[in-house]
């Protein structure tokens, strides 16, 4: 039993050595010239116009953890859609009432107005 998962490990220990070797070659070889360009903040191309270490509004934490929650909705909704002819009614009533409370819990967040973006 325990035999069938060795190339798994292999696997494992193989891209993990690699990993580990790559990053101490870069640090041994890779360049250590340092100039103000390189320790400047890149912002896309862009002049970086205020300190990085503002604070946010709250707002746009409330809507991070809103796409986390709606996202993690479809990693849920997706197994269940493969295997939805398969389910037993159970099945699909459970999904119905998981679908529900999101939906009850969006149009809260809508009401309150979380996803506004002024």
């Amino acid at each position: 039993m325990l035999i069938e998962y060795i190339p798994l490990i292999l696997m494992v220990i193989i891209g993990f050595a690699t990993a580990v070797v790559f990053l101490f070659l870069s640090e041994w070889l890779g360049a250590r010239r340092s100039t103000y360009e390189k320790q400047s903040t890149y912002e896309s191309g862009m002049l970086p116009v205020r300190q990085a270490r503002e604070r946010f509004s709250v707002k746009f934490y409330l809507i991070a953890m809103s796409f986390i929650v709606f996202d993690i909705e479809v990693v849920f909704l997706y197994p269940w859609a493969v295997q939805f002819k398969e389910l037993a009614p159970a099945g699909v009533i459970a999904m119905f009432i998981f679908i529900l409370v999101l939906f009850v819990g969006y149009f809260y967040e809508l009401l309150k107005g979380g996803l506004d973006w002024d």
